[in-house]
């Protein structure tokens, strides 16, 4: 104790560096919707959902009206969503790690309002929501 208080700027230096190097890890990847919430936007209107799993999670059950871009191929694809900028876009995956990253990609290309839906496509079906395959 008598360390920290005799050299309280160097140990107030080493605590302010270790938060600025978790920061990025612990601050939210992105908007993110429960499925209650991405419910209320698709009823809205104007939403389009875009699924970034693989072709093989894709056809075990996947959102009504979801268009499958796997997140490897979301870079080359992202201009077969050029015409949806204006619209709602939420993104979804299996436990939302992957939905986060195309979230961020979108956001860099320029699209606006976008979402994640939280914790994926587990999270909507354990909330009873209707899957099509």
């Amino acid at each position: 104790m008598k360390f920290i208080l005799d050299h309280i700027f160097v140990v107030a230096i080493a605590v302010a560096s270790g938060i600025a190097l978790l920061w990025p890890a612990l601050r939210p990847a992105g908007r993110r919707a429960t499925p209650l919430q991405v419910t209320q936007l698709i009823n809205r209107g104007k939403t389009v959902v875009l699924d970034v799993r693989n072709a093989d999670e894709f056809s075990g059950g996947h959102l009504r009206d979801a268009k499958n871009i796997p997140l490897a191929d979301l870079a080359n694809r992202i201009g077969e969503l050029d015409k949806s900028k204006n619209r709602t876009i939420v993104v979804v995956c299996q436990a939302g790690a992957r939905s986060d990253k195309a979230v961020r990609q979108l956001a860099a290309a320029g699209f606006e309002d976008v979402w994640s839906l939280d914790g994926g496509v587990s999270a909507w079906q354990a909330a009873g929501l209707p899957v099509t395959k």
